[in-house]
C-alpha cells in the first residue's frame, strides 16, 4: 500500500474529491448514529446552542474513534485530527477539521465561514464589486516537514425552540472543497458557492463569508448531506 504525496493530488482532483468523499461519509455516518443522543442533548442542556455543537460534534466523533498521527493541529475549528486516511488502493497522511455551528430552522440554507476556516479563495460580488479573499488555510499543511492533505467538513445543527427546549429538527454535513479544486467550484466571481457574509468592515470586524449549501449542491450533491431526526431514515444524496 502505497502513501502518496498530497502536493500530487493537484494534478489528480478526482482522487482529491474522492478523498473528501470518503471523509463526508466517515462524519456523517457517525453523526447519524448519533442523532438520538444529540437530539437529547439539544433538549436537556442550558448552555449555549454554539456550545453545544461543539460538544456534540467532539463527543460523536471520539466516539467513533479513527486512526490517529500523534502531530497536534492548530486552526479555529471545532475538531481537528491529524491521521491516516486508508483506502484500498493507497494510504495518505490527512489534516481532518470539522467544524460546527446551531442556528435555527430560518438559518438553515447557509453556513458562516472564516477565511482562517478555508484553503479556497473566496470568489463573489459584495456590494457590486468583486472579492477574491483568500482562504487562510493551506491546501496542503506542512507538519514537521510532513504534507497533510487539509480537509474541512462543517456541521450545521438547526433546531427550533419550545419554551426553554432546544428541538434539533435536522443536521446538515457539507463538505468545503480543498483549494486545489478552485477551478472546479469558484472560479470566478460570477461562478460561485458563496453568498455575502455576516461581518461589518466598518466596524473593523474581519471578513466571513457564507456557503450557500444549494449553490455547492449544484455544483456536486453528495458535498451536502441532510441527517433527519428519528424516526425518518436517511438516504445518501449523491
Amino acid at each position: 500500500m502505497s502513501l502518496i504525496n498530497p502536493y500530487g493530488l493537484a494534478n489528480d482532483l478526482d482522487r482529491l474529491e474522492e478523498i473528501e468523499k470518503a471523509s463526508l461519509r466517515l462524519v456523517v455516518q457517525t453523526l447519524y448514529e448519533y442523532r438520538d443522543i444529540a437530539a437529547d442533548i439539544f433538549r436537556l442542556e442550558s448552555d449555549l446552542v454554539a456550545d453545544i455543537a461543539e460538544d456534540v460534534s467532539r463527543e460523536a466523533l471520539d466516539r467513533l474513534g479513527m486512526s490517529r498521527i500523534d502531530q497536534r493541529l492548530f486552526g479555529k475549528v471545532d475538531y481537528k485530527r491529524a491521521r491516516y486516511l486508508f483506502h484500498p488502493e493507497y494510504t495518505i497522511k490527512q489534516a481532518l477539521f470539522v467544524d460546527s455551528k446551531a442556528e435555527k430552522i430560518s438559518d438553515e440554507n447557509s453556513a458562516t465561514l472564516q477565511t482562517s476556516q478555508l484553503s479556497l479563495t473566496v470568489r463573489q460580488i459584495r456590494a457590486g464589486r468583486p472579492i477574491n479573499e483568500p482562504g487562510k488555510l493551506p491546501s496542503v499543511l506542512s507538519i514537521k516537514d510532513e504534507p497533510y492533505i487539509t480537509t474541512t467538513l462543517f456541521v450545521k445543527y438547526n433546531y427550533e425552540d419550545e419554551g426553554v427546549h432546544h428541538l434539533l429538527r435536522h443536521i446538515t454535513v457539507a463538505a468545503l472543497p480543498n483549494g486545489m479544486l478552485q477551478e472546479r467550484y469558484n472560479p470566478d466571481v460570477n461562478d460561485t458557492i458563496w453568498l455575502a457574509g455576516r461581518d461589518a468592515p466598518s466596524r473593523g470586524e474581519e471578513f466571513r463569508v457564507r456557503l450557500s449549501f444549494a449553490r455547492l449542491r449544484r455544483k456536486a450533491p453528495w458535498r451536502v448531506q441532510r441527517i433527519p431526526m428519528s424516526p425518518e431514515p436517511f438516504i445518501w444524496n449523491e
